[in-house]
């Protein structure tokens, strides 16, 4: 069974869906959630995990000299709780090589990379984004983690029609109900692919 270990920064609701695909659905049996991190102690996904029994993890960046030194310490962690993936899970810090070339690591974004990714676009940024552009479709994606945000190899992709009188808001609706159903689906991918 595959371990996995899950960054946060927030609320968690990828999260919530990673667990309950391992617990209820195409995950069962095939992966299981071994720690969950946070760089936020009030971070409502700590609060999912231990709902589900899993060990919440909390690293206070403020507390080293630099951002290597705050890797290396979730590095620690994830290799204590044997992690043999990684997944962001609506993480906003930027990864640094001794972390990203420790783990496989994979990331979901709320738009159809390569389009709308980058530093500074996340959340409603890029929902906005993608609005004032007037494109007919976003979506999500499922991609590789490398040293550079958003630009990692695409695992999968799924596809979110504009509809007419979207704002941000409505779209981010509909485009983290995509996530969620992405993103186990992209680590069944992983785990049949033998990455």
């Amino acid at each position: 069974m595959l371990k996995l270990g899950v960054l946060i920064s927030g609320g968690g609701s990828n999260l919530q869906a990673i667990l309950d695909a391992c617990v209820f659905g195409a995950l069962k049996g095939k992966a299981e959630v071994a720690v969950v991190i946070s760089n936020n102690k009030n971070a409502y996904g700590l609060e999912r995990a231990r709902k589900h029994g899993v060990p919440a993890v909390f690293i206070d960046r403020k507390k080293f000299a630099g951002p290597a030194g705050f890797c290396e310490e979730i590095k620690n962690e994830l290799s204590k709780y044997g992690a043999g993936l990684v997944c962001l899970a609506g993480y906003l810090l930027k990864l640094e090589p001794n972390l990203v070339g420790a783990f496989k690591i994979m990331n979901i974004h709320p738009a159809l990379l390569p389009k709308y990714g980058g530093k500074g676009m996340y959340g409603h940024f890029v929902h906005e984004a993608v609005i004032k552009a007037g494109d007919k479709e976003s979506g999500a994606t499922v991609h590789w983690v490398d040293e550079h945000y958003d630009h990692g190899g695409i695992i999968l992709q799924k596809n979110v029609p504009l509809a007419a009188g979207d704002t941000p808001e409505t779209l981010a609706e509909r485009v983290l109900e995509a996530e969620h159903e992405l993103y186990p689906r992209a680590i069944l991918k992983v785990i049949n692919d033998k990455f």
